[in-house]
């Protein structure tokens, strides 16, 4: 559904996507429609814009006073506003069937917004009127020229002359032309849908969060990573260190063997657990072997059965592997310890220009989105201007999905 700034929503084919929530580009609604559609797109234009001057200067006249005064100004701006909203919504309904615009989702402009919309959009296609007239009136002209040229009645210089002052004015005209359907563009987008200005702060904003989001990130993976250590490895160490103390001040050789034998062992839990979190930090294998080969090395590490759907050809950017990755090991990793589950299913496909990562698990469900884990990775993905949803009702199953981007 499409939403028009009076309220009303429309219904439109599927198209080329929309960009950051913005109209159309007129270049790109150029290449989608034709002139035999965007010409009488541009005659309903001064039209229009006709009926929008004999609206918004008869009832500003009729109705400034009222909006002068508080008392009534907010019954008066009501009775203007109701018609300059159908004036707008007609434009609105122009601009999508004549030249295939398409503009954001649930969009309302402003009052303020609408009005200077349809004062400035009336002015232009006066304008654009006038243009017009001049260009039929110098066809005319040129036909009456070709007619004296044949008949004689015009000498061959004069008509050199005539024909070279033409083509400047016809250049100057169809120049004139071609702005004013770009600034008619340009007005339905500031109207329809978020400015170049608002687009840009927007942009800013997101940059701004994105930018302290992994920055948030990385702080608790540094948490996580110390926890481990400390919690982990450093207790192993310490274990470790216990056993060999107590073989080497033992006097019993076999207590001592059985000592030595825990100690081994420990050692290799140690190691085990120290790849586990060198892994957690960044997979060397992933620079050697290549994600596919990397995931493969989750599903070995997990102790629960994980089937792997790799359906991706050629080379993937390094940001986007690392991303898919961790959305993958992080997800799996939670499945085995928390949700209970007993079969993980990961699907990773390269559909067009972004790479699609998706993990489902049978267990419990329940997951907490704005966990520590779970919301390092909605940052790692929308840093990369990507999406993470997680859908986990009470009861499962769970499935994380993340789309990245690879353009």
């Amino acid at each position: 559904m499409q939403g028009n700034p009076s309220g009303v929503t429309t219904r439109h084919s599927p198209g080329r996507p929309e960009q950051d929530g913005s109209g159309s580009d007129p270049a790109a609604a150029a290449g989608t429609t034709s002139w035999s559609r965007r010409g009488p797109g541009v005659l309903l234009g001064c039209a229009t814009a006709l009926a929008g001057l004999l609206y918004v200067l008869p009832a500003g006249i009729a109705l400034g006073p009222l909006l002068l005064w508080p008392a009534t100004r907010p019954g008066a701006l009501g009775i203007l506003m109701a018609g300059a909203r159908r004036l707008t919504r007609l434009e609105w309904t122009r601009r999508s069937f004549f030249f295939g615009d398409r503009f954001p989702e649930h969009y309302e402009a402003s009052d303020r917004r609408i009005l200077r919309y349809l004062t400035v959009r009336s002015c232009a296609g006066l304008v654009c009127l006038l243009v017009l007239g001049l260009l039929g009136f110098g066809v005319v002209l040129a036909g009456l020229l070709l007619s004296g040229a044949i008949q004689g009645s015009l000498r061959w210089d004069e008509l050199l002359m005539q024909a070279l002052l033409g083509g400047v004015l016809l250049f100057l005209d169809l120049q004139g032309l071609r702005s004013l359907l770009a600034l008619d563009a340009r007005l339905a987008r500031e109207c329809f849908g978020p400015s170049e200005q608002e687009l840009l702060h927007r942009r800013i904003d997101e940059l701004a969060s994105s930018r302290a989001a992994v920055v948030q990130a990385v702080d608790a993976e540094r948490r996580r990573i110390e926890r481990d250590i400390h919690d982990g490895i450093q207790q192993r160490l310490v274990a470790l260190a216990m056993l060999l103390g107590r073989a080497r001040r033992g006097r019993d050789p076999e207590q001592a063997d059985a000592l030595l034998r825990q100690a081994h062992q420990e050692s290799r839990d140690v190691l085990a657990e120290l790849r586990e979190v060198a892994w957690r930090v960044y997979p060397s294998g992933l620079d050697s072997l290549g994600l596919e080969e990397a995931l493969g090395g989750v599903s070995e590490r997990c102790g629960i059965p994980v089937r792997t759907e790799f359906a991706v050809r050629g080379p993937l950017p390094r940001s986007v592997e690392t991303a898919a990755y961790f959305v993958v090991s992080e997800s799996v990793t939670n499945a085995a310890k928390h949700s209970g589950a007993t079969a993980v299913s990961v699907d990773v496909v390269l559909g067009g220009r972004a790479l699609t990562v998706r993990v489902q698990d049978n267990g419990k469900g329940g997951a907490d989105p704005a966990g520590i884990g779970l919301s390092g990775l909605r940052s790692r993905v929308e840093a990369l201007d990507g999406a993470l949803h997680i859908d986990s009702p009470e009861g499962g199953p769970t499935m994380v999905t993340a789309e990245l981007p690879c353009a």
